[in-house]
């Protein structure tokens, strides 16, 4: 047979697009879903048909990772294309939505087209691109959005960069609805935040470090709702750390405006404690925070007030972290472990899976206008088999990504992805 159709059977069906957790499988053919659903088993299986039993794991929808840093080009040293779908399939990610801070920025049409082109000839995985807010990324000068739209760009951010004028940031935010695109912002007041490298409070004191006050991150959150309010336009925060940022949110939720919010594993799973020891692996920009700060981010994600996880992928090498803490790079590696850190909420009892799933699945891809993140007939078999019980111990070493910089380095996890699926073809296999 030229083109055999694949079963997936007896697996546990977890498609957060349809709230669907049911025992059942999927056919696909021709990298496309031909069915799914709980009455896909043996004995109703087409003639022919190649039958990989999944033995009651989980099969759910392929992840799709928000707000991730590839490096390529001109980054190469720190992560490639290559590299980085990689590590994306072996932690269950099938669509990456990649940020402009490259060399030269994805600033220009041309630089959109050319990632495309890269990715599609050398990553695993899916790519989809976000395009630079401002030119350069300086926060001077609005980029060419009109044009980074019609070359495909899929929402426009200047990633790490806050935009501190704010009348620049009001003629962005009207201008991104000519076309439809979100703004996805940094929520950190630069004026607040500039030399600061961890989060305000007892442990910064202890440490001697300069330190960032948790208002910065609501401070722009309500000013850039008030923008949103003005122009209408579709506005999402990368990654909410704080409680009172997360209560605007909600108000503004509340008021009907286009706002999403975003946090990333990091900032529901550790605390400002995990840098007691100077540790560079765990700086990131917003920081680490308080308990209770971490406590009111797994609210969010219950209540749905968080919309979205995402890997806050940021790879970093060697040099850049290894330097006095004050000195060092922030950011951390994250596409091998946003799944399996995340899953925690799931065994705590925080939230159920199907919503744990729906944070890095329908929402992300809603947001970014992606025809992914779902289980549907005809759609591309864009799949991962996991366990959410298989334990196992992270080691950074080991990490498929080019750079090491995890900060769960060491960390106890429980859940692991078995098998990734991009358009039915196997990418990962534990």
């Amino acid at each position: 047979m030229s083109n055999p159709i694949h079963a997936l059977i007896n697996a546990r069906l977890l498609d957060p697009a349809t709230n669907t957790d049911t025992l059942g499988g999927v056919l696909i053919e021709k990298g496309k879903v031909l069915d799914w659903g709980a009455h896909i088993k043996k004995g109703t299986l087409p003639d022919g048909a190649i039958i990989e039993d999944c033995q009651g794991y989980c099969l759910s929808p392929g992840l799709v990772d928000a707000h991730a840093y590839l490096c390529e080009p001109g980054k190469e040293h720190r992560e490639t294309m290559t590299t980085a779908g990689m590590a994306a399939a072996a932690g269950g990610v099938t669509t990456i939505n990649a940020f402009p801070a490259t060399e030269p920025v994805i600033d220009d049409p041309a630089i959109v087209e050319m990632v495309l082109r890269r990715a599609k000839n050398t990553c695993a995985v899916k790519v989809c691109i976000t395009g630079a807010l401002t030119k350069g990324l300086l926060g001077e000068e609005m980029a060419e959005m009109g044009l980074l739209s019609e070359a495909g760009v899929v929402a426009v951010s200047d990633g790490q960069f806050a935009i501190q004028a704010i009348n620049l940031m009001r003629r962005a935010l009207a201008y991104s609805t000519m076309f439809d695109l979100p703004v996805i912002v940094h929520a950190e007041d630069p004026g607040l935040a500039t030399g600061g490298v961890m989060t305000g409070g007892r442990t910064a004191t202890f440490m001697g470090l300069k330190s960032v006050p948790s208002c910065a991150e609501a401070i722009l959150v309500e000013r850039d709702i008030r923008l949103v309010k003005m122009t209408g336009a579709r506005w999402h925060a990368a990654h909410l750390s704080t409680k009172d940022a997360l209560d605007t949110m909600r108000r503004a939720k509340n008021d009907g405006l286009k706002v999403t919010a975003g946090t990333a594993p990091h900032y529901h799973a550790l605390n400002d404690l995990e840098l007691g020891e100077y540790r560079t692996f765990a700086r990131v920009s917003p920081p680490l925070r308080e308990e209770d700060e971490r406590r009111a981010v797994i609210e969010g994600i219950k209540d749905g007030t968080i919309d979205i996880i995402s890997s806050q992928h940021l790879p970093q090498s060697a040099d850049s972290k290894r330097l006095p803490f004050a000195q060092a790079k922030p950011g951390v590696i994250g596409l091998e472990t946003m799944l399996p850190v995340s899953l925690r909420l799931y065994h705590n009892g925080d939230v159920d899976l199907l919503r744990l799933l729906h944070t890095m699945t329908v929402a992300p891809a809603k947001l970014l206008g992606l025809d992914a993140g779902a289980i549907r007939k005809g759609g591309d078999a864009d799949l991962i088999l996991f366990d959410t019980e298989r334990p196992w111990q992270v080691d950074g070493d080991k990490l498929l990504s080019k750079s090491k910089n995890t900060p769960f380095d060491g960390h106890l996890l429980q859940g692991r992805v078995l098998k990734t699926f991009v358009r039915g073809k196997p990418v990962f296999e534990l």
